[in-house]
């Protein structure tokens, strides 16, 4: 009986199978990552090296090898006709302020259909969601007429105001809300005497502080490169972006053609996303996790 209950007894190579599984499946998890996110940074050290080589040196072709005129191109970029600061701080400005306040407004209006019940809730949900399926381009000519109408051409204050309504991000926030944001506790801070203004500003909007950071950052990002709507309206070279700056340099003609300084630009205009990604990462990844997980 002795024999048997050894025999029958799991061994220590027996437990070592599954951990030696779990480990070996790790590591090629960990292979992987690395690997994806190696060719996802690949071309953004493609675009560096080729930010510091010459016009003559990409024109003979692609290399791994930087080059020496880093410095020269962004003399050239810095001294030529293009205001390539004040394009800098138009972007800054716009997106800083299309991500605030889209972000502020959105969970707004998400706060309100989700927590309030009043007639018409489910009708207005679906509307809202409807016009997601409309492209920018199908208004794109109402809204320069629109714009022409009110002498607001060369102006921040129409791009600005058009990206505060977006349905994408009222969804995002709506879902979030469902998973994240107990009724309880906004009738507990009614009971105690709360406004509706101070309850959402002082409960609702730390409680989404997650999602509110994912979407300010993909809002930022996505006015940021902007440039079919500013290009239709912004006229003067002072108040237009780095997108059609760039579009600018790049349509030049061939004696003033110069593809190292249109990367050296292109390399400039990525480092406040590159900047704002790396500050606010890991309330990317703790937003998205959390609004996807229900209690």
């Amino acid at each position: 009986m002795a024999d048997n209950f050894k025999k029958n007894k799991p061994g220590v190579a027996d437990e070592a199978v599954p951990t030696t599984s779990i480990h070996i499946r790790r590591a090629i998890a960990y292979v992987v990552l690395v690997l994806v996110t190696l060719m996802c940074l690949f071309w953004f050290l493609i675009l560096f090296i080729n930010a510091t080589r010459s016009n003559g040196e990409l024109g003979r072709g692609f290399t791994l090898i930087p080059g020496g005129h880093l410095t020269e191109n962004l003399n050239n970029l810095f001294h030529g006709t293009i205001p390539v600061v004040r394009g800098m701080i138009n972007s800054l400005v716009i997106a800083t302020l299309s991500a605030a306040l889209c972000t502020y407004f959105s969970t707004m209006t998400a706060y309100a259909i989700q927590i309030y019940d009043f007639v018409g809730k489910k009708m207005v949900f679906t509307f809202i969601l409807a016009i997601m399926m409309i492209p920018t381009q199908v208004t794109a000519l109402g809204f320069v007429n629109l714009v022409s109408g009110m002498k607001m051409e060369d102006n921040f204050f129409p791009l600005i105001a058009l990206s505060i309504a977006s349905p994408a991000v009222f969804f995002y926030m709506k879902q979030y809300m469902e998973s994240n944001l107990p009724g309880s506790l906004i009738e507990a801070a009614r009971i105690d005497g709360a406004g509706e203004f101070r309850i959402f500003n002082t409960i609702a909007l730390p409680l989404m502080r997650p999602a509110i950071a994912v979407q300010a950052i993909f809002t930022f990002v996505a006015s940021w490169n902007n440039y079919f709507v500013p290009s239709l309206i912004l006229h003067n070279d002072n108040m237009k972006t780095l997108p059609i700056q760039i579009a600018q340099l790049r349509a030049a003609d061939w004696l003033k053609f110069d593809m190292g300084q249109v990367y050296a630009m292109i390399a400039f205009s990525i480092f406040p996303v590159i900047i704002v990604y790396l500050i606010l990462s890991r309330n990317i990844v703790g937003g998205l996790t959390a609004g996807g997980v229900k209690e």
